[in-house]
């Protein structure tokens, strides 16, 4: 089969195809056929240096995907060949704390990925998808959508009728805008360029701030808010944009900590932070049964993600390049088969 590594020192350059014999499925595992793979900014986070965590070197890159299982393993009862599948970001995470394990387990950084034409893993590892979402459109659930959704849920759920705020139009920020329409909620996005602008409006954006015209944005979502500030803000950019979420964000409200997009980092403003009177909340994805959820409300509402571009499995190099250049709306999708 073939299947693609980080090879050496060479960032992006080192994406290279191998040749590497088709796994067999042990006992409660599954031999899956990929048909797709979406990116995140972490897949090319990784290779150029600038993941938050450590990697291990040579991998398979990738945590998401929409397979087709081939064969099953002895004690196999859960699925069956033929069955469509998508894969769960944190594959040992089925709910409560999240594992000690994690990062060890986690796809593209700790273990091989599934950016190959075969993979074998645990039946507990996936969840079945139903006809209504194509395999394209569920490889992008397991981590953009999953960190939305649980952004948006948690202890604290958003309430029809109540204000997010989303940074930027990268997968995460733009599944934050669809479910939050979806619940309701009335949202106010960020971006850099009018042609996108035009994009996250089409969405059900109620309202769009360029944050490269206004630099000080989060004191204009609070006077767009009518100086209460929002209920929760999506917060994928990181140390560069957290003193103006903490501006934006409203008193007794949450700033959902996600993201790492940016590089700079001014650090916090402790007195800004106490003086927010915001809850902070860091998440890491979601579990297992926050993909369930996920792929039971896309099926049941029709919401339809946003992929800016499909590309064949032979044209992986240039999916990389394009999410390094960061022009697209929503995600990039590799397609296998």
């Amino acid at each position: 089969m073939h299947v693609y590594r980080f090879d050496g020192d060479d960032g992006l350059d080192g994406l290279r195809l191998h040749d590497e014999p088709v796994p067999s499925p042990q006992r409660g595992e599954l031999l899956l056929a990929i048909k797709a793979v979406s990116l995140n900014y972490r897949d090319i986070a990784i290779p150029l240096g600038r993941y938050v965590r450590e990697a291990r070197k040579g991998l398979v890159p990738c945590s998401d995907a929409a397979a087709e299982v081939v064969e099953v393993g002895e004690g196999v009862q859960t699925f069956r060949p033929g069955d469509r599948v998508v894969s769960a970001f944190h594959p040992r995470w089925f709910g409560g704390p999240m594992p000690a394990t994690a990062n060890s387990d986690s796809y593209g950084s700790g273990q091989d990925g599934w950016l190959a034409e075969y993979k074998v893993v645990s039946q507990e590892a996936v969840v079945g998808i139903p006809a209504a979402i194509s395999d394209e459109q569920a490889s992008t659930l397991p981590c953009a959508g999953v960190t939305a959704w649980n952004a948006l849920g948690g202890p604290t759920p958003v309430r029809a009728g109540q204000t997010v705020l989303t940074l930027g139009s990268g997968g995460v920020s733009i599944f934050a805008l669809q479910l939050a329409k979806v619940f309701g909620a009335r949202v106010i996005a960020t971006t850099s360029s009018p042609r996108k602008a035009e994009k996250l409006r089409a969405l059900g954006a109620d309202e769009v701030i360029n944050y490269r015209s206004n630099p000080n944005w989060g004191d204009q979502v609070r006077e767009a808010t009518g100086g209460r500030g929002v209920d929760r803000v999506v917060e994928v950019g990181g140390p560069a944009t957290i003193e103006q979420s903490l501006r934006a964000v409203g008193v007794n409200k949450e700033v959902t900590l996600i993201g790492f997009l940016s590089q700079d980092n001014p650090g916090v403003d402790y007195f800004l932070l106490k003086g927010s009177g915001a809850t902070t909340r860091s998440i890491t994805v979601g579990d297992r049964a926050d993909l369930e959820d996920l792929v039971r409300a896309v099926a049941t509402t029709g919401l339809v993600p946003v992929i800016d571009d499909v590309f064949d499995f032979a044209q992986a190099n240039s999916a990389f390049e394009r999410l390094r250049d960061g022009k697209h709306v929503g995600k990039l999708v590799i397609r296998l088969r």
